[in-house]
């Protein structure tokens, strides 16, 4: 831990304490500014989850990839076609037998008509389209038997691939793909949670760690102006000579000027936690102190890990992602190697017809041919549509229709395209789980040696407590000096800050391997939903 480097370093000289005053002057006014923070851990974390700019990013992507995979299955909605037309048309006939009337070029022709088709893809790569159109033409021609003329339509066509887009066509690539970004969005969420998360605890108990540097310092000021008042007192009685109050005056002015420097590591490590868990809008808490609720209080256990490497490698969310990639990848490697079959769909169609009119009344009659209206055609619109029910007039078709690439260079080289792109995202994916594992043993180690450190800071600021008790006996029986009293009680200090150095970073470690285990959010109860 830094602290107990940057205190040995700070305060010396007089510019310097007058500057560190002046600071925390200004840091007292600061905080008087209102009631202090009052806060645990996991009130911290619900903040930073609240808060935190980052996670509002990764959710609104994972809203976006849910919304993506929601938009994918609108293939398969029914897609409705409508048209309406009027046209009329007066073309010159290039024949002794236009019918056209007397005295004019061509025969005029005018027609309104509409159609209506259904169509739905299938999860098969087919399509089935059920269509309807309707019609009303005339004509002043003399070859059109019925004017008005009313025309009806109404058929069933399915068509089903055989080869190419068979097994996965646009609509199914589509799925895929929006599926594999939803699952990498949600693990991509999950990722900058735990992260969140991480930071968070690592500030908290960094603070705290602080907050016990600045008791120590407090401490270790208030046994320098005993130690000041002890020596003014012998120097008074003549036991000592008066250049021995100089080296318990100087201690006490280097160790106020550590303890100012703790007040500023409090100040500092407070920022960083501020960062974390408070938003914009909430200025009236930032310049208010952060008091802790949480004791760094552990009992070290031992690890398993075996259980943790297998457990990190089952619910890291960078895998999640990684093994969405691959999922992509592979989707878009099997959608290339479709596009190098030929197509061979399966056609099948069924339409019936119905048509009706009048009797065209500038109709002429040609020898040998029928010039009255057969009595099943006379009728307006709505005969028409019935004729439809009869079934007289239909039209059946079955066909098989190949399309033959020649060459197909474009979708070979796209094959090998997307097959190199999923060999790199195979690769990516083994590389993942080889640093995790690599992450796991490493907080594994970090945490066995944090802990093996916590007894041997325990057992040397005990050893310290009774150097410090024993040294001070020797002193008031004057077998003893300024130097080494004060010794002690830097010694002292120093393995109190030792102590909370190692237990700080065994929580630290701690974290940092629930972390690599990916059982930090289950650890706090935290779950991420999918959208």
């Amino acid at each position: 831990m830094t602290v107990a480097w940057t205190l040995g370093r700070r305060g010396r000289g007089a510019a310097f304490r007058l500057a560190a005053f002046l600071g925390l002057a200004v840091a007292a006014t600061a905080s008087s500014a209102g009631e202090p923070l009052d806060l645990t851990l996991d009130e911290a974390i619900a903040r930073s989850l609240e808060k935190s700019e980052g996670i509002v990013i990764e959710r609104a992507g994972r809203d976006a990839a849910v919304a993506a995979m929601d938009g994918a299955h609108g293939a398969y909605d029914p897609l409705l076609g409508v048209s309406a037309g009027y046209g009329r048309s007066v073309a010159p006939v290039n024949s002794s037998f236009s019918g056209a009337p007397e005295g004019e070029p061509a025969p005029t022709n005018e027609q309104l008509d509409g159609a209506a088709s259904l169509s739905q893809l299938l999860r098969t790569g087919g399509e089935v389209t059920v269509r309807t159109a309707s019609s009303r033409a005339e004509t002043n021609g003399a070859f059109g038997l019925l004017s008005p003329a009313y025309g009806s339509q109404v058929g069933l066509e399915f068509r089903q691939p055989l080869l190419r887009d068979r097994s996965v066509d646009a609509a199914r690539l589509t799925l895929r793909v929006s599926a594999a970004d939803r699952d990498r969005a949600v693990a991509s969420l999950r990722r900058e949670v735990r992260d969140t998360v991480a930071a968070v605890e690592a500030a908290y108990w960094r603070l705290r760690a602080v907050h016990r540097v600045v008791e120590v310092g407090e401490e270790t000021v208030r046994l320098a102006e005993e130690q000041l008042e002890q020596t003014r007192l012998r120097i008074e009685s003549g036991v000592a000579p008066e250049a021995e109050i100089s080296q318990p005056l100087a201690e006490l002015e280097r160790r106020r000027g550590d303890l100012l420097a703790a007040h500023e590591a409090v100040s500092r490590a407070e920022s960083t936690l501020k960062f974390l868990i408070l938003g914009d809008d909430e200025g009236d808490l930032w310049s208010r102190p952060v008091t802790l609720r949480d004791e760094a209080e552990v009992t070290p256990e031992g690890v398993d890990v075996v259980a943790e490497m297998e457990r990190a490698l089952a619910t890291r969310a960078e895998l999640d992602a990684a093994e969405a990639i691959v999922e992509r990848r592979r989707a878009e490697a099997a959608f290339a190697a479709d596009r190098t079959r030929p197509s061979l769909d399966l056609v099948l169609s069924y339409d019936r017809y119905g048509l009706t009119g009048s009797q065209n009344p500038v109709a002429s009659s040609i020898p040998g041919l029928e010039g009255e209206v057969p009595p099943e055609f006379e009728g307006g619109w709505g005969s028409s549509f019935g004729a439809l029910a009869d079934g007289d007039f239909d039209d059946r078709r079955i066909a098989l229709e190949l399309g033959l690439p020649i060459g197909n260079r474009t979708a070979r080289a796209n094959v090998e395209i997307a097959r190199a792109a999923e060999r790199q995202a195979a690769a990516d994916l083994t590389r993942f789980r080889k640093v995790i594992r690599t992450e796991v043993l490493d907080a594994t180690a970090t945490l066995e040696t944090a802990r093996g450190r916590i007894e041997a800071a325990r057992a040397a600021r005990e050893a310290a407590e009774v150097q410090l008790s024993s040294e001070r006996d020797r002193y008031d029986a004057g077998l003893s000096t300024n130097f080494l009293v004060l010794t002690r009680q830097n010694d002292l200090a120093g393995a109190r800050l030792s102590e909370i150095e190692a237990l700080t970073d065994y929580l630290t470690a701690r974290a940092e391997l629930a972390r690599a285990t990916g059982s930090l959010l289950a650890k706090h109860g935290i779950e991420v939903e999918e959208g």
